[in-house]
């Protein structure tokens, strides 16, 4: 995402006047952009608009015409597959095409520059504003995780977990004194990967592809992928043999990615990502819980006194909490974030989109790993931890 905006400095706070201009060139920028903006802001971007034209002979028509509209922003569709964003609100500034006070529905689109201006800037929108602007924030791990028949190619993004193509082929079980029905079936499904792979993966981009599956299925299908290879002379699958690594999984389900990146060999191999960073994370806090559970509080309002005990050594949050559209409720989340590093703890951001996110959801959204141990808080849980928008 390019960022051209005119704020400059990062205090927690700053407000009305502050706008900034962005550009997303890739769909994952749709994902930042979609956490960025909350009801209440003001967008102004390029759109389309159906208008009526009368001629001088008095016949009414209608054309389309791109104009450029400030919208108050009512409504936020995010299709998460289709990374498209739609933005719904009431025109605020004079435009010689749509009335003000009128609905109007605005498609983000690649490439096309958009201004956003808040209210407030806290330091989450300032902190994922910079993480969207990062030129080396990219995909750079895939993954096929596959079992006979079954196969997921995914993408793994420092901002979320995308699902990139499905294979699904029936596989006939060996009959006694044959088997070629079987391998046939086996070779037709093996082909539909590889050409998935080479659709799907932009090898200038992905530092390591994952293939992972219970027993050899992983290790007959490299054996055929660069035998295939070879046979075809494809030079983009030979020069990027290296960057391939087998890893064993349960299933071909996308939900033993998260198994397959807790893999220690897998872990030291992506030490430097994000998806990596937060798996650990997370395994950190289990074993913590069975091991010292006065060490590791999750739900808002345990985690809170924790942080104002100066208790928090890392904290895990979830973004999904900071699209809450009650501004009281998300000021607690954003305060929380502010004082845990304002007291030197680590804060780490879970995409919702991936899959060690989803399973953070599922511990109220908030968890904590404690520098030392709090008896336990026997208050009941704070309900607003698991409202979100």
């Amino acid at each position: 995402m390019l960022h051209g905006g005119n704020h400059t400095h990062r205090d927690n706070l700053f407000t009305y006047s502050a706008q900034v201009t962005l550009m997303p060139e890739e769909a994952e920028d749709m994902w930042h952009t979609y956490n960025l903006l909350q009801i209440g802001d003001s967008l102004m971007a390029s759109t389309i608009r159906k208008v009526q034209t009368e001629s001088s002979t008095g016949s009414v028509g209608s054309s389309r015409v791109r104009t450029t509209l400030c919208l108050c922003v009512d409504t936020i569709d995010f299709d998460s597959q289709a990374c498209q964003l739609r933005v719904k609100g009431t025109n605020i500034q004079e435009n010689q095409y749509v009335k003000m006070g009128a609905y109007h529905t605005i498609e983000l689109e690649l490439n096309r520059k958009f201004t956003l201006a808040k209210k407030i800037w806290d330091s989450v929108v300032l902190d994922r504003i910079e993480q969207a602007c990062d030129p080396t924030q990219k995909a750079d791990v895939a993954a096929v995780v596959m079992q006979e028949g079954l196969a997921n190619l995914v993408l793994v993004t420092p901002a979320m977990t995308l699902l990139r193509a499905k294979v699904e082929v029936t596989i006939p079980r060996k009959r006694r004194g044959s088997c070629t029905q079987h391998e046939k079936a086996l070779d037709r499904f093996y082909e539909a990967v590889m050409q998935g792979i080479l659709r799907h993966i932009n090898f200038d981009v992905v530092k390591c592809i994952l293939v992972a599956s219970p027993g050899f299925v992983k290790d007959q299908f490299m054996a055929y992928l660069f035998r295939e290879a070879v046979r075809q002379d494809s030079k983009i699958l030979l020069e990027n043999r290296p960057k391939f690594m087998l890893v064993h999984s349960s299933s071909g389900h996308k939900y033993s990615l998260k198994e397959i990146l807790c893999d220690p060999a897998v872990t030291a191999r992506l030490s430097d990502t994000k998806a990596a960073g937060e798996v650990k994370a997370l395994e950190d806090f289990y074993k913590m819980l069975q091991h010292e559970p006065d060490r590791a509080f999750y739900g808002l309002a345990h985690v809170e006194k924790a942080s104002e005990a100066l208790a928090i050594d890392i904290l895990l949050i979830s973004d999904k909490l900071f699209r809450h559209q009650d501004v009281a409720t998300r000021s607690r989340y954003v305060r929380l974030v502010d004082n845990v590093r304002d007291n030197g703890g680590t804060v780490r951001i879970f995409s919702s989109l991936h899959v060690s996110g989803e399973q953070l959801t599922q511990l109220s959204g908030v968890a904590a790993i404690l520098r030392f141990p709090i008896a336990d808080l026997s208050e009941p849980e704070d309900d607003s931890t698991s409202d979100e928008e």
